[in-house]
């Protein structure tokens, strides 16, 4: 029996490991079939919305072939797409997509809107990213880790750099689930908020997880399994905090000297996209302003073999494949 029908998926605190695990499954699963040209068209007919506040590469092509592979027709709202919000409810929106949709995807800002879109559209709601949790990341990032190291239970992550919003957060909830070695490091005022620490530290009591929260790059990453990083600033954020965030995590940058400190099983991880080089706009305005040709990692370490990053990006449309299959079957 699917226990996932009609749930939407809209952090990783709402799952138990074993649903998590269910999840990884079915997406290696989906991903093999795929690799073999097996058709798996598992939602045949059905009709999903992609409601889109913040534009993404990965979160966009994921769902798009995602929904494609699994015989679904897929609409795309951009952030002008849409009245919601604006001159419509969330609820009101929720309520008319329902009627039309048999799932929606959200992918912007606070939690609380892909909560009450969930809360009232009747049909599984998939968060694609909100400002606290970014659910679908994690499941890729713990695909990934799989394939390159066999489980999860025990490996060591260690988040670099600013670890107060989605990812920092839905790391350390995943790793809390699955029984993993959790590291933040950061600066202490980058640390997750001590609420959701509180939460991740009674889940980790009965999954055997460990969770630290260290401000010395070389002790925190000493034995890792994977070193993990993101942006320094986010989208929405104003470009004023650029100058505070680059004095601050500067000591937090993935490096060569980091990656052999970890050790040669160490792979590193990011979820895209990154500033490790000048081939971008914005890499080349943070280049001209402060003078540094990369952000919160060289492009020696993210162009090195022990990089996965594309590994993981591939991950997305898997795993967010298996999400909208056991949802909607």
């Amino acid at each position: 029996m699917n226990t996932f029908t009609g749930k939407s998926f809209l952090k990783l605190l709402d799952f138990t490991p074993a649903e998590i695990t269910q999840l990884l499954d079915l997406a290696a699963d989906l991903k093999a079939k795929k690799k073999a040209g097996i058709p798996h068209r598992l939602c045949e007919g059905k009709n999903i919305v992609l409601l889109f506040e913040k534009d993404s590469t990965r979160t966009r092509c994921a769902f798009q072939v995602a929904g494609a592979d699994l015989g679904m027709s897929v609409t795309y709202l951009g952030p002008s797409g849409s009245q919601m919000g604006k001159k419509e409810s969330i609820a009101d929106t929720a309520r008319v997509l329902g009627r039309m949709y048999d799932g929606i995807e959200y992918r912007g800002f606070g939690q609380s809107i892909v909560e009450d879109l969930a809360k009232y559209a009747g049909v599984p709601v998939w968060n694609g990213l909100t400002n606290e949790f970014h659910p679908t990341q994690i499941l890729a990032d713990f695909l990934t880790i799989r394939e390159h190291f066999g489980d999860l239970k025990g490996k060591k992550l260690v988040y670099c750099g600013d670890a107060r919003y989605n990812m920092g957060n839905s790391l350390m909830v995943g790793c809390a689930k699955m029984g993993m070695h959790f590291v933040a490091c950061a600066p202490e005022a980058y640390f997750p908020n001590k609420e959701l620490i509180e939460t991740c530290q009674a889940i980790a009591k009965d999954t055997g997880a460990v969770l630290e929260f260290i401000t010395d790059p070389m002790v925190a990453t000493k034995d890792a399994h994977v070193i993990y990083t993101d942006v320094w600033v986010s989208m929405g954020e104003p470009d004023s905090v650029w100058a505070e965030r680059i004095e601050a995590l500067q000591p937090y940058q993935v490096n060569k000297a980091m990656l052999e400190n970890a050790g040669p099983q160490c792979r590193f991880m990011h979820c895209l996209p990154a500033f490790h080089d000048l081939n971008t706009t914005v890499g080349a305005q943070i280049h001209e302003k402060f003078g540094i040709t990369a952000m919160e990692v060289t492009d020696e370490v993210f162009e090195s073999s022990q990089s996965i990053v594309f590994d993981e990006a591939e991950n997305r449309m898997h795993t967010i494949k298996a999400v909208m299959a056991a949802t909607l079957g």
